[in-house]
């Protein structure tokens, strides 16, 4: 898997459709072939997987325990909303009516490339989720994430 990079501001048209950015589009090349996942993110915001990325998720919820009342709880909390993307002919997907309501996104947003997914957010409340953080807290909580980590990617020890 290629990791997806870039943040790119996009407008909704009146029938809640988003241009897909061309620098995003290269960055998925069976996206016409395979289409795409959108699903309510953890933030009140909206979550874009590939298909492949998306079957992963589901392989690994597929793996709880149903017998469980939080993993059902989890599950169907999760999925609820999940829908296919497709791009039309124009490089439009059409974001569902219910799940832009979730994320209250109106006609501006940011499209934030996330490791392997793309995280939809309404572009004021992006701007005040990125600026909740100052620069020394940042800092800061680079450290304690980062700081245990050698240059090769693994833990130190």
């Amino acid at each position: 898997m290629n990791y997806l990079i870039g943040e790119y501001e996009c407008k909704l048209d009146t029938k809640g459709r988003m241009v897909v950015p061309a620098a995003l589009k290269r960055q998925l090349p069976d996206v016409e072939r395979e289409g795409l996942v959108v699903n309510r993110g953890f933030e009140k915001n909206l979550v874009i997987y590939t298909r492949t990325e998306w079957n992963k998720i589901l392989k690994q919820l597929s793996r709880l325990n149903q017998f469980q009342t939080k993993n059902r709880e989890f599950v169907r909390k999760f999925m609820s909303g999940a829908t296919e993307l497709t791009l039309d002919s124009a490089g439009r997907v059409l974001l569902p009516k219910s799940l832009l309501e979730y994320a209250e996104v109106g006609a501006d947003l940011v499209l934030a490339c996330n490791l392997e997914k793309i995280e939809v957010w309404s572009k004021a409340k992006y701007e005040e989720q990125m600026g909740a953080l100052s620069e020394e807290d940042f800092s800061g909580l680079a450290e304690q994430v980062m700081g245990g980590f050698d240059l090769e990617g693994g833990l130190d020890d």
